[in-house]
Parts: C-alpha cells; structure tokens; sequence
C-alpha cells in the first residue's frame, strides 16, 4: 500500500510543478461587462478588445457585441460593435479583427468599427476561438463538433476533425497549439503531439508566455501554468467563486486579463 501510494505522489509530482510562479491581482473591471467570454490585448493601440455575449452562448439573439477596456481597466468604448450573436474567440491580422460567433466568422474592421463580412462555417454549432498565422490563414475550432476550421481568401474548409472538446487555439512560430478537453497538443501538417494531460477541467484560453510556457484556463475557475516540456502547475481555483474565460496576455509586462464571463468582469493579474 505504501508503495502505491508512493508510486502515485510522483506521477502526480512529476505531472505538476506548484510553486514556480504565481499570480498577483491588479484590478477589476468596475463598470458592469454583460457575459465577457474573451479578451484580446491589442499593444498597438494600448486596448483591450472584450468579446461580450449578453445572453446564451448559442443564441442567435444580435445581443452581442466586442467593448474596448483602457490598461487600467476602465471602460473606453462599450458599444464599439453591437449586433454581433454569442461572440467568443478573437484574433487580429494587420488591421482585421476575426470573431467566432456561433456558426460563423465575423470579421471587423478595426479602424472603422465596421463588421465588413460574416464567414459562414457550413455544419458549425458552436465556434468558440480563432487565431490567425502569419500568412493571414484563420483557424477557427468548433468545440461541439470536435473540429477546426481554416478560412483562406475568405473561402472556409475543414483542417482537422476528431479533436475532443476543441477550444483555445494559438499559432507559435508556425506550428498550431490546440487546448482539445484536458489536452494541449501541438499539430504540424494536421498530425498531432501531445504535449501535456491532465487538466482538471477542460481548456479553454491558451496563450504562450514567451519563455516556451503557455498560460492555459478553465472555463470553470482555474488558470494553468504548463511548461515547454508539459509540466503543469495551477495557479488559481476560483471554481464556485468565478468563471475564468478565454484570456488576453501582455507578454512584455507579464500582465492575464480574464474575463470572468457570468461574474461580468475583467480582472488583470500579473504573473510573478
């Protein structure tokens, strides 16, 4: 028995790396957010963008729209765009904003505010985040589907099917990073590597920290640190407290911007 239980302290000590680094709250949002779902840090003009989904994530009810948050926290633009449905993921190519929502990709210009198309994904149900490589490609994952999308010259197509829960997406140096259920993989030429397992919960924001780490959260109140070789250490539980969302990320002063989606926030922690 004792052997047993030695076996299990380290798998699990080996699985998780607690202690390394830990998070410092900075400020909260005061005025009300309705359902934050995600934050995009946009350092060219010193925003925040806030995905808000003011009603059920899957209803296509035109509640929705994206409010503009200063540094500190305090409201900029809070209207900016409306009509928008449930929208979720964001991702910004030169001057394009592209948005999950629901069953398809909105796509806004930034300079003007203006939604300029709307990218129907045929068989979505529930578009949830989208990142952008350097080429302008768009990905796009359908967490209920089990599914990512790439959309190329505003023409969509189905990249890679049969990836479990898919939510947070992320491409780092070329290679697409994927948060599928309690698994972050690493996909090349649609071929998958696991790189870590073993989330209590389901991922659902994931940005790198810039060391080779990711930054990884659940959408049921925790926030991860995992390591380039798949560590993992939690670095908040909140569950029962506060949502924690898809997260924003300012590499360069270390600074997590979550939405705390039904708690209707935006709290900045920094990463210490």
């Amino acid at each position: 028995m004792k052997t047993l239980l030695l076996i299990i302290s380290l798998t699990l000590s080996s699985l998780f790396s607690f202690g390394q680094h830990k998070l410092n709250q900075l400020w909260e949002s005061k005025e009300q957010l309705p359902v934050p779902e995600s934050v995009l840090y946009v350092p060219e003009r010193n925003e925040l963008f806030v995905s808000l989904i003011d009603g059920e994530g899957t209803d296509a009810d035109g509640k929705g729209g994206i409010a503009i948050l200063n540094m500190d926290g305090s409201m900029k633009n809070a209207t900016w765009v409306e009509g928008l449905n449930a929208p979720k993921g964001m991702a910004l190519y030169k001057d394009l904003l592209y948005v999950a929502d629901i069953n398809e990709v909105v796509v806004i210009d930034i300079i003007t505010g203006n939604v300029i198309n709307q990218i129907k994904i045929e068989g979505a149900v529930f578009l949830n985040d989208v990142t952008v490589d350097s080429f302008g490609k768009v990905f796009v994952s359908d967490t209920r589907q089990g599914k990512i999308h790439m959309i190329q010259n505003s023409k969509p197509s189905l990249y890679m099917s049969e990836v479990p829960n898919v939510n947070g997406l992320k491409i780092i140096d070329g290679s697409l990073y994927a948060l599928a259920g309690p698994e972050l993989w690493k996909i090349n030429n649609k071929q998958k590597t696991v790189i870590a397992k073993g989330l209590k919960l389901g991922g659902d924001g994931l940005e790198p920290v810039g060391d080779g780490s990711f930054l990884v959260t659940c959408w049921g109140g925790l926030i991860y640190h995992i390591t380039a070789d798949g560590k993992i250490n939690l670095l908040l539980d909140v569950e029962g407290k506060m949502n924690t969302a898809d997260l924003g990320y300012n590499a360069k002063e270390r600074i997590l911007y979550v939405p705390t989606f039904l708690n209707n926030s935006v709290i900045a922690y920094r990463l210490d």
